[in-house]
């Protein structure tokens, strides 16, 4: 019997993003079960393709703009542009992000977040009502220093000397905001993450390392957070440094909520409602997602989980694919899927599939259609 089949996946980090994973699935699926309707929907968390994701899911204009990298190297970066809403759809991985970036060429010392100033600008001047940012993946942890700085904010010592590099920010006296200006948009920041800015499980230490941050660095990178979320709290009137999301992207998470008053989202509630997801998966008669690796952390709120999750509410058959699956990690915890497919180890090993990704997902969705009835 022919199903409706809805294939949701996430990115696979590394080595396909969720539009070809989408359609590599589709792919394999289509060679056992040609006669099944396949619907591709994929999906971000807020991470490495949430522009694109957004854009094509809208239907809306796609534009560049001119702007600096991390290490402020001059680049064009796309954004998209709702014209009917008046929404700007912003990827901060387009601009701040660490695949832009040579491995182990720059320190985190030296990168900063001002490039993410220029796409903003651009919507402001084109009357947008409000801006959908997503910060995942980004080189950065410099707790949105940077691109307050591209909006006039001036950070400054005991010397009343300008402060313009974050590494500097243990010197930071005063905060001075900029001149008024016209009304900017609001501001919804897509968060994957729910770590505080400071502390065990914030962002220098949790995230930091995958920066290139050693941690050798770690005392004095806090150290500069902390007090720019001290002379925060004093000047601008604002503890926010424990909330929620803060600590994602490095900090950028504060510094949007602290100089653009932006509200933090999870990146996956906000695809979520965009997308009509509950309304699709209860259409369907089987969901198909995955990501890279499926283990513990995929049911600690990572969009692939929820997914599995509303699969569950929904009675819908739910189907997991991914490059690693860790049984282990997962022992009394797959309920919410009706499978999950992983490479077998017998079949190759994880830097062979890494070679050929493609070829892999393909060859597991094929599987998964032929077998997925048996579970």
């Amino acid at each position: 019997m022919p199903l409706n089949v809805l294939i949701v996946p996430d990115k696979f980090k590394g080595t396909l993003t969720a539009q070809a994973a989408a359609e590599l699935i589709a792919r394999g699926w289509h060679e056992a079960r040609p006669q099944d309707k396949l619907e591709l929907l994929p999906m971000s968390d807020g991470g490495d393709g949430f522009g694109e994701v957004l854009g094509r899911l809208l239907k809306v204009e796609e534009r560049t703009v001119a702007t600096l990298d991390p290490a402020h190297s001059p680049r064009e970066a796309k954004w998209w542009w709702d014209p009917k809403t008046r929404t700007g759809i912003i990827e901060s991985a387009k601009i701040i992000g660490l695949a832009l970036l040579p491995p182990n060429k720059f320190h985190p010392f030296d990168l900063d977040t001002y490039g993410l100033g220029a796409p903003l600008l651009a919507a402001a001047h084109l009357g947008a009502r409000q801006c959908l940012m997503g910060i995942g993946g980004s080189a950065t942890n410099d707790g949105g220093f940077g691109v307050a700085r591209s909006f006039g904010w001036i950070f400054l010592d005991k010397h009343d000397r300008p402060i313009e590099q974050w590494r500097r920010l243990i010197s930071l006296q005063r905060i001075c905001p900029p001149p008024p200006a016209g009304e900017l948009p609001e501001l919804v920041v897509a968060v994957d993450v729910r770590n505080p800015l400071l502390g065990a499980t914030g962002a220098t230490r949790v995230y930091g390392p995958q920066k290139g941050l050693r941690p050798e660095d770690f005392e004095h990178a806090e150290k500069c957070l902390r007090q720019l979320a001290e002379v925060v709290e004093r000047d601008l009137r604002l503890d926010a440094a424990a909330e929620p999301g803060t600590g994602a992207a490095g900090g950028l998470g504060f510094g949007l909520r602290c100089f653009f008053n932006a509200r933090l989202d999870s990146g996956f509630n906000l695809f979520a409602r965009h997308a009509r997801l509950q309304e699709r998966i209860r259409a369907a008669q089987l969901v198909i997602t995955g990501e890279g690796a499926i283990d513990a952390s995929t049911l600690m709120g990572k969009g692939v989980g929820e997914i599995a999750r509303f699969c569950q509410e929904a009675n819908v058959p739910c189907l997991g694919l991914a490059g690693t699956f860790r049984s282990d990690e997962l022992e009394g915890q797959t309920r919410y899927f009706t499978g999950v497919f992983g490479v077998s180890p017998h079949l190759t090993t994880p830097e062979l599939a890494m070679r050929d990704p493609g070829f892999w997902l393909a060859h597991l969705a094929a599987d998964a259609a032929r077998n997925w009835i048996d579970l």
